[in-house]
């Protein structure tokens, strides 16, 4: 069932007919490509979606951007590192706060639509809260049922990490201590320091019961031993009132002894308590590291990423505790004007954090890949890597999300934030929060035509999946044995298709196994794609013929390949990334031939492609076409459209040869 139109949007318009289901079953939807046919035609047009309410404005190209982002940050699986590429500056810091905007409006809306589902209303270790937190750490162990997996409400701890704040000191690992010390203070330091010492690892279910917590017996029968023991010691102290049994010796080496005995374990624990109350994760970590031993210590890595442990199964216990989802997002900036030393030392300390395959930790890291490969290329930390920024960044960043241009909406938005004055700008704040707690006091519904569109997003994708799966589809010939990158293709067809269905005004659209074959090209080959898309682009801008949108992709490149191998002395890092020649033939020219209409279709959704290596590619056919202009004066030459640098373009290393023809 098609969705229905948003409001002031044209609807959809389905092209190519009935779709054939992988299963055999015929079904309206999306066009399908066929692995002979030809494929529908592609969609061009602008993002449009209009907010519910009388008073609420258009969303922007951003917007849309960020909502699908942060949409898909709900359902992937931790932990992963998503890759904001965008250029530093204002817009980067306006882009995240959107993003926990969006993320913070599902979050209510998974929230009450849990509480509808199972009646249960979430706890909190505040208040009354915090009593009944203290009594399950002492007490019970935590269970990990079916039920709790199925809960789908979430809480997002915020923590942003500007790592200029950091940059002029030695704490490498300030992203650590920071996320420790947000941790403790998020849910306070006496629940964490009472699970240093009592607390229990959560173990999962043995079948399918529904029992969230069992009594631990240990603790039950120190109890059990204390309370007998003092009463024990109350008859002593009795008969120690009688007068000729007091003054005899047996009676004071058992009153002695028993005494000790009760009180050795409580005072233990109260002190081990009272140790991790006044001496934080952070303390511990920082007087590592500012130990005059700290270069030599062997066993420091481990020291660190037992403290990560620790606060892993900490929030595993509260997500039992408080029946939520639990993800810490941490969100690094200001990366990009450090020194090039401490960029390293930040993603060394988030590798540590990533060590665990169970932490539920979600980390944007908000950079302009222009400047931060070149300064990881002037570290030593690119030993075994070719010296290579890219391959590094790439083994690190589990999902690429690359910030196209700014769209006309987004500009005109822009524009008007900066006419506006300070005050203005704060009403309008006050504004949309009185507009936000009416609606919320009215319990305006969900629109349906967003809850359309949403379900037929993941219709969409459990397709896409599909065609990954399917052993006879050709697109698993190209599928990465490498799991980084199998992750970053899985992460990013949802954030893909979910762009594509926001498209608006076009005569058509592309199917969602088109769009994961869209993903897999991106992501092994991205530079000959950045390369035939800004030959695309130069030659879309000088008003080419009118049949030019039905060209092949691979032709385009294949004109054009000859440039390439002249700049691949300054390509070579970017080149290094691509796969398989022959298999980029074959992909574009047999098993899935877009088109030039297509390609442009899809660079405005391509998230997963560093659009910095495209902006290089601009300045260096740019810089080759002067040269050429002032060698031969008076002959015309080929029009390039100007490049858009946002960041210094990273050195390329020299080679004595690299042959990045079309393959024989």
């Amino acid at each position: 069932m098609e969705p229905a139109a948003l409001p002031g949007v044209p609807a959809r318009r389905r092209v190519g007919g009935p779709r054939q289901d992988p299963r055999g079953a015929v079904r309206s939807g999306w066009p399908a490509w066929g692995r002979g046919g030809t494929p529908a035609p592609a969609a061009s047009g602008a993002f449009v979606e209009v907010e519910p309410g009388e008073h609420q404005e258009a969303l922007t190209e951003d917007d849309i951007y960020c909502r699908c982002l942060s949409k898909t940050l709900c359902h992937t699986a931790t932990p992963v590192t998503v890759g904001f590429y965008a250029p530093c500056g204002h817009r980067l810091y306006s882009l995240l706060d959107k993003v926990t905007g969006f993320m913070r409006e599902e979050m209510a809306q998974r929230e009450e639509a849990e509480l509808h589902r199972s009646h249960l209303k979430p706890r909190s270790p505040k208040g009354w809260g915090l009593l009944l937190a203290l009594w399950y750490l002492a007490f019970y162990k935590p269970i990990i049922t079916e039920s709790h997996l199925r809960r789908k409400n979430i809480e997002f701890i915020f923590i942003r990490f500007s790592a200029w704040q950091y940059a002029g000191c030695d704490k490498l690992w300030a992203v650590v201590t920071t996320l420790c010390d947000s941790i403790r203070h998020h849910f306070g330091a006496l629940p964490l320091s009472v699970y240093h010492v009592m607390g229990t690892r959560p173990r999962f279910a043995s079948g399918f019961s529904q029992k969230e917590w069992v009594l631990k017996k240990d603790a039950c029968l120190k109890l059990w031993g204390m309370l007998f023991v003092r009463r024990r010691l109350s008859i002593l102290l009795v008969a120690l009132l009688m007068p000729g049994i007091k003054d005899h010796h047996a009676l004071k080496v058992v009153g002695s002894a028993i005494t000790s005995l009760s009180g050795s374990s409580l005072v233990l624990g109260a002190l081990s308590v009272l140790k991790n109350l006044l001496v934080s994760e952070k303390q511990k970590i920082e007087r590592l590291t500012n130990s005059r031993k700290f270069a030599s210590q062997l066993g420091f890595m481990d020291k660190v990423r037992s403290e990560v442990e620790v606060l892993v199964d900490f929030l595993s216990f509260m997500e039992i505790f408080e029946r939520r989802r639990l993800r810490v997002v941490l969100e690094i900036t200001s990366l990009d004007i450090c020194y090039p030393e401490k960029v390293a030392g930040v993603l060394n300390a988030m590798n540590t954090l990533l060590s665990n395959a169970n932490t539920p930790f979600i980390f944007i890291l908000a950079v302009d890949p222009s400047i931060i490969i070149p300064c990881l290329e002037q570290t030593g930390c690119m030993k075994g890597l070719a010296d290579n920024g890219y391959l590094y960044l790439n083994r690190t960043v589990t999902l690429p999300f690359s910030i196209p241009e700014m769209g006309s909406r987004s500009r005109l938005r822009c524009l008007e934030a900066a006419i506006q004055t300070r005050e203005d700008l704060m009403y309008r704040i006050i504004t949309s929060n009185v507009e936000r707690r009416r609606a919320k006091c009215q319990g305006a519904p969900a629109v349906p035509s967003r809850r359309e569109v949403d379900a037929e997003a993941v219709r969409c994708i459990h397709e896409a999946f599909r065609c990954l799966h399917d052993g006879a589809d050709p697109l698993t010939r190209y599928l990465p044995t490498n799991g980084t990158h199998v992750r970053r293709i899985v992460n990013t067809i949802p954030i893909t298709l979910r762009l594509l269905l926001h498209r608006a005004g076009t005569p058509g659209t592309l199917s969602p196994r088109a769009a994961a074959a869209w993903v897999v090209l991106a992501d092994q080959w991205p530079c000959r794609l950045s390369w035939a898309l800004q030959c695309l682009e130069d030659a879309w801008q000088s008003q080419p013929a009118p049949d030019f949108g039905s060209r092949s992709l691979w032709s385009i490149f294949q004109e054009n390949v000859g440039e390439l191998s002249a700049l691949r002395q300054s390509l070579h890092n970017v080149l290094s990334l691509d796969g398989d020649p022959e298999l980029f033939q074959t992909f574009l020219a047999r098993d899935f031939p877009f088109t030039a209409r297509e390609a442009h279709a899809f660079l405005g959704v391509t998230v997963n492609l560093d659009h910095s290596i495209r902006h290089k590619m601009g300045l260096l056919r740019s810089l080759d076409c002067l040269q050429k202009a002032a060698a031969t004066p008076g002959v015309p030459q080929r029009p390039v459209s100007p490049p858009r640098v946002t960041g210094t373009p990273a050195s390329g290393l020299r080679v004595t040869s690299l042959d990045v023809g079309p393959p024989k």
